[in-house]
């Protein structure tokens, strides 16, 4: 099977998240300050990764409402996605991951409440966030 050149290549750990949320793009220089390593590379859900990537994943690439990770060939979403991002940077934030033993009904109920008030509450941009050069290389076309 001849890869699809449309769809941007998996390697690594790719977070997909909404371009004009302020709460998501903040999330995104967050995952950037706290991934010294650069370990995480990004895509917007509105980007043509983007949505080749949730097309790859089987996923509903008309739903903004959650951050997606993609990593090791699966794709997570909501609380768990938001875990696995944060099991993946330095210091304290590691820890969050604990949070896994909520069960994930109550975890996703949470996030769902945060994801729906997300505009309202933080404001949303017209257009997705332009990177700055020296963040140009972690992002997926």
């Amino acid at each position: 099977m001849t890869p699809d050149p449309a769809v941007p290549d998996e390697k690594g750990a790719v977070v997909l998240f909404d371009g004009v949320c302020n709460l998501c793009n903040g999330s995104v220089q967050f995952i950037v300050r706290h991934d010294p390593a650069g370990r995480f590379r990004f895509a917007s859900l509105q980007s043509e990764a983007g949505q080749a990537l949730l097309r790859r994943h089987g996923l509903d690439p008309t739903d903004l409402f959650s951050v997606i990770l993609v990593e090791g060939g699966r794709a997570y979403a909501r609380s768990d996605a938001a875990l696995r991002i944060a099991r993946g940077l330095t210091g304290p934030w590691r820890a969050a991951g604990a949070l896994r033993a909520v069960p994930r009904p109550l975890r996703d109920a949470a996030y769902g409440w945060v994801a729906r008030n997300r505009y309202r509450w933080f404001g949303k941009q017209e257009a997705c966030m332009i990177p700055t050069p020296e963040l140009r290389a972690r992002f997926l076309g």
